[in-house]
């Protein structure tokens, strides 16, 4: 038998947990149930999936993850300013997360960054963009998709 190498074409199980600079834990399958995904399915994003290459089950391996691979740079046009008067009587601070609806009807969440009397800049950039990740990875198992 020989030892599957992550690449194209392969379905990988693997535990992850994804971090942040301060090793604060965003994410984690450990303690839970592991991942499976078809290297190009678009389950990770290219960043993460392309690290992986190359391992095989049992590899255990951690990455940084710089932003143009991870979540983006974060986009200053994604930084909206929006009305006071349209959050009703919520109580805002920077750091909230608030769900708008889209053009579509689907969710659409934002952080707020400031408030002010009459506007609330609200960032609807993803809120891991402009963040290097830590992603911890232990291969369970690879084979042919």
């Amino acid at each position: 038998m020989t030892d599957i190498r992550i690449s194209q074409d392969t379905e990988v199980t693997l535990h992850f947990t994804l971090k942040l600079p301060s090793g604060e834990v965003v994410d984690s399958t450990v303690d839970k149930s592991p991942a499976t995904f078809k290297v190009g399915d678009g389950s990770l994003l290219p960043g993460f999936e392309q690290s992986l290459f190359g391992l095989k089950a049992g590899d255990k391996r951690s990455f940084d993850i710089d932003p143009e691979r991870g979540f983006g740079p974060g986009n200053p046009l994604n930084i909206q300013t929006v009305p006071r008067g349209q959050f009703d009587e919520m109580e805002l601070e920077p750091g909230l997360l608030v769900i708008f609806q889209d053009a579509a009807g689907g969710e659409l969440p934002g952080v707020v960054k400031t408030v002010n009397d009459t506007t609330v800049d609200v960032d609807f950039n993803h809120p891991l963009a402009g963040k290097t990740i830590t992603f911890d990875v232990e291969i369970i198992a690879v084979k042919p998709a």
